[in-house]
C-alpha cells in the first residue's frame, strides 16, 4: 500500500490555533530522528515532492520553470522537486551551483535521480529570464553567514526575478531564527514551503517580507516536540476574551485607569482611555498629567479624574495604563503608580522614564515579588533604553530581546513591530504572525496599550502573558481585516479601536 500523502497546509496569519515554532537546533533533532525510522532517502524525496505540488498549485499554468539549487540539502530538496516537475510535464532548468563530487548522501541521491529522467544541469545562472516560476534551494536554515560570490549572484537573479518565486524551507539568506538578511542580502520570497517545522524567523524582523506566504509540510513526522516558541492565533484572543452574562452590571468589569497625556499630548491618553472602554472596561479614569490644560474628555463615558495617581486606594483596585503621551512629567508619578497599582501596563514614556532611573527599574522588578503584574509593550527603540543598548541589536534577535527584558524586569513583555514578541518568565515565547503596516501611523501603540488594561481589567485572573498575546493578536487582526478589499495605505487610531470591536465579535 502506497503511503499517505504529506499535507501543505497554509499558515494563515489570523489562524485558529497556535502553532509551534522550532529553532535550528529542534528541527535538526526532529530531521534526524525521522531518518532514522525511514528507509534512506526518503526524507529527501517527500521534501521535494512536496516542493512539486506546490509550485504546481502556485503557479498551475507555468509552463518553464528555474531551480537555482545550492551546495547542500537544500539544493538536494530542489533536484527531488525538479524531477517531479518533469515528470508532471514543466520545462524545468536547474541550476546546480555546486561540485557534484562535493553534494552530501541524500543530494547526490537526487541528482542521479534528476539526470536519469533528462532534467537539463546547468553548471551556472541562465542568460535570460523566460521561466514562469523560480524555486529557491540554494541555502538551508544552518546558514549563519553571508552569501558569497555564485550564490549571492543566483540570490540577486531570483529577487530580479519578474515571476513568482518559491522558497525551499527557508528564502536564502534569511536567519531562520532572528529574521534578519545575512549581510544584508535574502531571497525575497512569494512563498515559503516551510519542511518538518515552522522556524521563526519567517514570522518576525523582516522574514515576513521575505517569505511571503508561508506554508508547511511536516514530511509525514510527528514534530509535536517541545516547542521553542509559539506562532499566535485566534485562541490567543479567546483566552482573555470576557462573556458578559445577563445579570452582570458595570462593577463586574473592573476600573481602568490611564495615566499620561502631557501638555501637547493629551490625545494619547484619550485614546488609551476610549480603547479600554471599548474592551470591556466598567469604568475609566482619565488623568491627564497636563492637569488643567487636559480640556474636557472627548467622550462623555470617559472620566478626568486629576491627580488619582496620588490615590493608593484608586490604583490598588483598578488596572492601569501608565505612560501614553506622558512626557517628562510621568517620572513624578512613577514611584506610586509602581507601588501600588493592581495590574500595570507600561508604555511609551513611562518605559523611557524606568529605562532612565535605578530606583524605578528596582520598584518594576520588586511588583512580581509581591504579586503585583505588569506587561510592558515597548516599540523597539523603547525596548533598546531598557537594555542599554541600540535598536539594531533589539531588532538582530527580536526573541532574545523581548526574553532578556522579561528577565530583567520579572515581567510580561510585548515587543512590537513585525511579528510582536510576547515573553515572560517561565513561559515559551509567542510571536504575532497578524498585522500590517496599515498600523504604522501615530496612535496605534497607545490604543493597544489601553486595549490591554481593558481587556484585563473584565478579566483579572488571566495573566500578564496571556493579556499580551491576546491584544497583540486581536491589534493585528484588526488591522488584516481593515485591509482586506481596501487600498488604504495607514489606518487611523480612533478608526482601529472600532476595527478590534469587530475583530473581538468575529473571533469570539
Amino acid at each position: 500500500m502506497d503511503e499517505p500523502t504529506p499535507a501543505i497546509v497554509r499558515v494563515h496569519p489570523c489562524g485558529s490555533e497556535p502553532m509551534p515554532l522550532h529553532s535550528v537546533a529542534s528541527s535538526r533533532a526532529i530531521e534526524r530522528q525521522g531518518q532514522a525510522s525511514l528507509p534512506p532517502h526518503t526524507l529527501m524525496r517527500r521534501a521535494g515532492e512536496a516542493v512539486a505540488r506546490l509550485a504546481l498549485a502556485v503557479a498551475p499554468h507555468a509552463g518553464t520553470i528555474w531551480i537555482a539549487a545550492g551546495p547542500g540539502n537544500n539544493g538536494g530538496d530542489g533536484l527531488e522537486a525538479a524531477r517531479m516537475l518533469h515528470l508532471a510535464g514543466k520545462r524545468v532548468a536547474v541550476s546546480l551551483l555546486a561540485d557534484p563530487k562535493q553534494l552530501p548522501s541524500d543530494a547526490s541521491d537526487a541528482l542521479l535521480r534528476t539526470q536519469q529522467v533528462g532534467v537539463p544541469i546547468l553548471d551556472g545562472l541562465p542568460t535570460r529570464q523566460e521561466e514562469a516560476l523560480a524555486i529557491d534551494a540554494l541555502l538551508g536554515l544552518g546558514m549563519r553567514r553571508p552569501a558569497e560570490g555564485v550564490i549571492a549572484e543566483a540570490i540577486a537573479a531570483l529577487n530580479a526575478h519578474q515571476r513568482p518565486v518559491l522558497a525551499v524551507d527557508v528564502p536564502s539568506g534569511l536567519d531562520c531564527e532572528r529574521g534578519q538578511p545575512l549581510g544584508g542580502l535574502a531571497v525575497e520570497a512569494d512563498h515559503t514551503l516551510s519542511l518538518l517545522t515552522l522556524k521563526p524567523g519567517l514570522f518576525t524582523a523582516q522574514g515576513r517580507d521575505h517569505a511571503g506566504a508561508v506554508w508547511l509540510c511536516d514530511l509525514g513526522l510527528n514534530t509535536a516536540h517541545t516547542a521553542d516558541a509559539w506562532l499566535s492565533a485566534a485562541d490567543s484572543w479567546r483566552q482573555v476574551a470576557q462573556v458578559r452574562r445577563h445579570a452582570q452590571h458595570k462593577g463586574s468589569f473592573g476600573d481602568v485607569v490611564v495615566i499620561g497625556g502631557a501638555e501637547g499630548m493629551t490625545g494619547a491618553a484619550w485614546l488609551a482611555a476610549h480603547a479600554a472602554l471599548i474592551a470591556g472596561a466598567g469604568r475609566v479614569y482619565v488623568d491627564p498629567l497636563a492637569g488643567g490644560q487636559a480640556g474636557p474628555a472627548p467622550m462623555p463615558e470617559l472620566m478626568c479624574r486629576l491627580r488619582i495617581s496620588d490615590d493608593a486606594a484608586a490604583l490598588s483596585r483598578s488596572t492601569v495604563a501608565c505612560g501614553c503621551g506622558g512626557g517628562t512629567a510621568v517620572l513624578t508619578v512613577l514611584p506610586a503608580i509602581l507601588e501600588h497599582s493592581a495590574r500595570l501596563v507600561l508604555d511609551a514614556d513611562a518605559l523611557n522614564a524606568v529605562a532612565s532611573d535605578a530606583a524605578l527599574r528596582r520598584l518594576l522588578r520588586e511588583r512580581s515579588a509581591r504579586n503585583l503584574p505588569s506587561l510592558l509593550t515597548p516599540h523597539p527603540l523603547e525596548a533598546a533604553r531598557l537594555l542599554g543598548c541600540d535598536t539594531a541589536t533589539v531588532q538582530g534577535d527580536r526573541v532574545a530581546a523581548a526574553e532578556e527584558l522579561a528577565r530583567r524586569f520579572a515581567c510580561a513583555v510585548l515587543l512590537k513591530g513585525s511579528g510582536s514578541v510576547i515573553a515572560a518568565p517561565g513561559e515559551p515565547p509567542r510571536i504575532n504572525a497578524s498585522g500590517n503596516a496599515l498600523l504604522a501611523t501615530a496612535g496605534t501603540g497607545d490604543v493597544l496599550a489601553g486595549w490591554a488594561a481593558g481587556a484585563w481589567s473584565c478579566k483579572t485572573e488571566a495573566t500578564a502573558h496571556a493579556v499580551g498575546a491576546g491584544t497583540a493578536w486581536l491589534h493585528g487582526a484588526a488591522a488584516d481585516q481593515a485591509l482586506a478589499g481596501s487600498t488604504r495605505i495607514a489606518l487611523n487610531a480612533s478608526r482601529l479601536i472600532g476595527e478590534m470591536a469587530r475583530a473581538a465579535s468575529l473571533f469570539a
